[in-house]
Parts: C-alpha cells; structure tokens; sequence
C-alpha cells in the first residue's frame, strides 16, 4: 500500500483568530497614535501662543509702551482665520512678523479657529484644541495663559480682549 503523507497546515479558524487579534492590535495602536498627535497638536499651539506672548512684550516696549504701532488703531475681537503678516498694518497682531507667523502657525495646529482683538492697551489670542472641539487655549496682555472651556469665539472678552 502506497501511503499519503499530508503535511497538516493551519485551519481556516486558526487564521482567522490570528487576523482578528492582528486587527484589534493594530486598532489599539491607532488610535494611541491619533491621541498622540491631537495632544501633539495642542502643545504646539500653547507653544506659538507662548512665542505671541512673549514678542508682544517686545513690541509695546518698542512702541512706547503701546501694544499698536504709531498711528495704527484697534483691531476688535475676530475671526483671525485669515490674519496674514503685513508690514503696514494697524495693529500689533498683523503688523509684527514673529507674531503673525506664530499665530498662523496655532491656527494650522488647531482645531476649531482662532479669534483674536488688539487695543493700545490690551490683546488677546484664543485657538481651538485638537483634543476637544469646545474648548480653546487662550492667551492676553494680562499675562494669562489657559484653557477656556468655549469655542474660541467666545473664549475672549470683546470689550477688554482679555480671557474669559
């Protein structure tokens, strides 16, 4: 008698368990890394935030204790979506250049916007978390760097352009 020697392979159940524990491992790994960069998201906005802050010290140092260049005039609380850098500008947040682009910068990171107001005796800047549509960073002249839990529309104080 001729005998048949069969080499036993996996089962179709045997494979199916292996893609199924590859599948939830890879599902894991995921969304830790979509965690990851919405939290790398936001540390990179409080870090531009951070640079607005400290440059906009410079500039009312530099513009006699004014947070407006001369003859320039308040920009009220807005949608700061299309702020571009320019160097005629009226008002501090368009007008000085690290502070534009670092701006411009949050807003690319953000998730939700950005707003911002600037007198001669104030300024503010709130962007959207990525880690939460309803809740933004928030910075102003005060010295005030947080977390407001609001969209930035309504994260800054339209009359004084400080954070709520």
């Amino acid at each position: 008698m001729n005998k048949i020697n069969y080499k036993r392979g996996f089962t179709l159940i045997e494979l199916l368990v292996v893609v199924a524990i590859i599948g939830t491992l890879s599902a894991i790994v995921l969304s830790s890394v979509n965690s990851a960069r919405s939290k790398g998201g936001d540390a990179a906005i409080k870090s531009n935030l951070n640079t607005v802050r400290n440059q906009s010290e410079l500039f009312y140092l530099n513009n006699g204790n004014s947070f407006l260049p001369a003859g320039g005039s308040a920009a009220g609380v807005q949608n700061c979506s299309t702020l571009v850098y320019s160097a005629g500008a009226n008002y501090m947040l368009a007008r000085d250049k690290t502070i534009a682009e670092a701006i411009i910068e949050a807003r690319n990171r953000g998730g939700n916007g950005v707003w911002c107001g600037n007198s001669a005796s104030a300024w503010g800047v709130a962007v959207g978390l990525k880690t939460s549509a309803t809740s933004s960073w928030c910075v102003d002249s005060s010295g005030v760097a947080k977390t407001v839990a609001s969209a930035p529309a309504t994260a800054l104080n339209v009359t004084t352009y400080l954070c709520n």
